[in-house]
């Protein structure tokens, strides 16, 4: 029989350079400000990124990703290994210590360590098989995956990362879902997380001592400015109320390319980074938008039918991973603008401006291609025979 010479999922490349074209239109005009004399001084790196970014992903897509499950647990070490280095003799910026120099670059090993947990619990989780486990059957290899979980979330937590911290929390969590472990012990992990919220506003309310040993006085300050955002408009919460006012004043077409006035004069910090929804928002309006929150969906829609059609299940938990990891930055970043969600230091994945988390994005989605390409050999394979 004929072999079919379609090998390449075309409507997720498509997706993928569609959100290159709002990201590159984005940043240039979120940046403006901060360089007058080179307007161009981020776009011009934001482009370089793109550019490196798809070299790696093609690399990855056209590595045999099933290989990558001997390479799990030591990739795993080797992820440990710096963030302990981080914590130690990691460079200190901003209040936070998540970066470690290699002499020639700095690295952010948290970024990456998303990426390598994706791969560790996804051979882990693969050992169950296809069938679901009792109650009971669940325990050892829920403790397993929490106790491995739990070390790089605390490490990267401590840096502060909390961004980082919820979405390697949001990985497991998504794994453990679509997994065979019980659906019982999922909605205890479920009740234990709200239970742990519960805690911490008891705590809040009545031992504060205690709640600001736990929660850091720059994360307390966040709250603070989502759930009263017009209360403290003049300190913690002026991100947020600038961010909101600049999307509510685009209305349904926005006030067009570089022309939102809350971003151009710079009401709106960090335009091109953490806040670039608000530009989309403000310049291209409610229809604008949607566009974006459209090919989210669609990105994540692509994923989970190369997931379905994965030949393994090592493929199909490095594809659950993967949406995981791009829906819970999307929902998160969007919902901070918005005031939906606190504000953390997540990016709007292949949107915001940024060199570690853009690369990791789109090893993600390399690795995701490989699955893809994988499952199309063997299945023209069989049809040969």
């Amino acid at each position: 029989m004929k072999r079919n010479s379609y090998t390449i999922d075309y409507p997720l490349l498509i997706i993928l350079f569609c959100l290159i074209s709002i990201s590159l239109i984005s940043v240039y005009s979120g940046s403006g400000q901060y360089y007058s004399s080179d307007p161009f001084y981020f776009l011009k790196r934001q482009f370089i990124w793109y550019v490196i970014g798809l070299i790696v992903m093609a690399a990855v897509a056209k590595f045999d990703y099933e290989l990558l499950e001997k390479w799990a647990v030591p990739l795993y070490i080797i992820g440990m290994i710096l963030l302990m280095l981080v914590h130690f003799f990691g460079v200190f910026r901003n209040g936070a210590q998540r970066w470690v120099n290699l002499g020639i670059f700095e690295i952010q090993p948290s970024e990456f360590f998303k990426v390598i947990l994706i791969l560790f619990l996804s051979v882990t989780l693969s050992k169950i098989g296809r069938r679901k486990l009792s109650f009971t059957e669940s325990m050892p290899i829920t403790a397993k995956v929490a106790i491995f979980s739990l070390f790089p979330f605390y490490m990267i937590l401590v840096q502060p990362d909390l961004g980082s911290a919820l979405i390697i929390a949001a990985i497991t969590l998504s794994l453990i879902a679509v997994s065979g472990i019980s659906y019982k012990m999922v909605l205890l992990l479920t009740s234990a997380g709200a239970g742990l919220v519960g805690m911490l506003v008891y705590l809040h309310n009545h031992y504060f001592d205690i709640f600001i040993k736990i929660i850091k006085p720059h994360q307390l300050e966040r709250i603070y400015g989502w759930l009263d955002p017009y209360g403290y408009a003049s300190s913690y919460g002026y991100q947020l109320t600038q961010a909101m006012l600049g999307i509510g004043s685009g209305q349904m077409n926005g006030w067009g390319f570089t022309q939102g006035a809350q971003v151009q004069s710079g009401q709106i910090p960090e335009a091109h980074t953490d806040f670039i929804f608000a530009v989309i928002g403000e310049e291209f309006g409610f229809i604008g938008a949607s566009i974006l929150i459209s090919l989210y969906f669609l990105l994540i829609y692509r994923i989970i039918v190369i997931a379905l059609n994965a030949n393994t299940l090592f493929g199909f938990y490095i594809c659950a991973g993967s949406i995981g990891l791009i829906s819970f930055q999307a929902f998160q970043n969007i919902g901070m603008t918005i005031g939906v969600m606190p504000i953390t230091g997540i990016t709007l994945p292949f949107i915001s401006y940024g060199g570690s988390a853009l690369l990791t994005n789109m090893i993600t989605i390399g690795l995701v291609l490989s699955v893809n390409l994988k499952s199309k050999r063997y299945m023209f394979s069989n049809n040969a025979a």
